[in-house]
């Protein structure tokens, strides 16, 4: 072989290994990538779209829970790998977003989101929508046993010290919402960060701290077992422990007032399938998927049509759309900066009692 031929030959057997490379690394990253990791609620993703999201995409879906949005900012500051996005509430969105851990939105990649309902969007926590957009919204109210409790209650105040429901009530395992059924109690704003009212809310819930039987912001189960008699619960999980017990699981939001929350994806920053949870985002975004949730799961539609699409008896269901008498006593939480220690350590100080 002379110099030229054997020259022509090493080029090749080069050529030849860099392809074999290229494709190695491709099947590699196309292996590892076909992912999506979601934090999200309990009870709060359809086991349906799960399963029809990766028949559609070939993206398998993975999912982690958490119970209160301190629980989610805290397991990604600790460095939590593999979540991907997740559902935080509104504030908490904003929290995020000044921590610097989210990735700005393609809208080019989320082309549903033009569907979106106007009144969701533009909110205080991300005026522009660039990290995020709405997922569901839900109210927080009481959850009533009805097997249980045939008593009469319609307030927090009952809730708190109705002596018939001593240590049979459940209260979320989450600080702003719990201390807000509070504030409402007592005439403050969910949002106070006034000294004297923060005090107050606290020494109100130690001393009705003997009606509460446990601390969860998983009620489904709990309503569904019989385990108490009454729980401060999101409306996605008492409407789905009123539709499997039939009908025994009351739930309103009471007369003071309560809270009203829209609930986001977000990307993290930190995400290494960025593609793929841009795809997710889209594909629940979809005026079908979003329908589907809403009969699922019982939370509130996000796209614009859904509403005139679900049943009649859906529609008029004045706990899953509050009537706007209700919706004038509702309060979205929003990010206290600073106060947010003080609320944590009052909230620990009530559990530990």
């Amino acid at each position: 072989m002379s110099r030229e031929e054997s020259s022509k030959f090493l080029k090749f057997i080069f050529f030849v290994g860099t392809l074999l490379a290229l494709v190695s690394c491709t099947k590699t990253s196309t292996s590892e990538n076909k992912v999506v990791n979601l934090a999200i609620w309990g009870n709060y993703f359809p086991e349906s779209e799960q399963k029809r999201f990766t028949e559609s995409t070939g993206i398998k879906l993975n999912l982690t829970n958490y119970s209160s949005n301190e629980e989610l900012l805290a397991r990604i500051q600790m460095g939590a790998s593999g979540v991907d996005v997740a559902v935080p509430s509104d504030y908490m969105v904003g929290i995020m977003k000044k921590l610097d851990l989210l990735e700005t939105l393609n809208k080019e990649k989320i082309p549903n989101a033009k569907k979106l309902s106007p009144e969701l969007l533009k909110k205080e926590f991300d005026p522009e929508n660039n990290f995020s957009l709405p997922f569901s919204w839900t109210t927080t109210g009481i959850a009533i046993q009805r097997d249980l409790f045939k008593g009469k209650i319609n307030s927090w105040k009952d809730f708190f010290e109705n002596p018939e429901l001593k240590g049979k009530i459940a209260v979320l395992d989450d600080s702003r919402e719990s201390l807000a059924s509070i504030h409402k109690i007592l005439g403050a704003s969910v949002n106070t960060t006034n000294p004297k009212e923060l005090k107050q809310a606290k020494e109100y819930f130690l001393k009705n701290r003997p009606q509460i039987k446990m601390f969860t912001s998983d009620t489904v189960e709990i309503l569904k077992n019989k385990e108490v008699f009454a729980a401060q619960s999101y409306s996605s999980d008492a409407l789905q422990a009123r539709k499997q017990t039939q009908g025994k699981v009351e739930f309103f939001i009471p007369t003071e007032g309560s809270t009203v929350a829209i609930d986001n994806f977000v990307i993290f920053k930190s995400s290494k399938n960025k593609e793929n949870a841009h795809r997710l985002i889209d594909y629940m975004l979809e005026t079908e998927r979003n329908k589907n949730l809403v009969e699922a799961q019982m939370v509130g539609p996000v796209i614009a049509e859904v509403k005139q699409k679900l049943s009649a008896e859906m529609q008029k269901d004045e706990a899953l759309f509050p009537t706007s008498a209700q919706l004038k006593k509702l309060e979205a939480l929003k990010d206290l900066g600073e106060e947010n220690k003080i609320v944590e350590d009052i909230w620990m100080e009530i559990k530990n009692q």
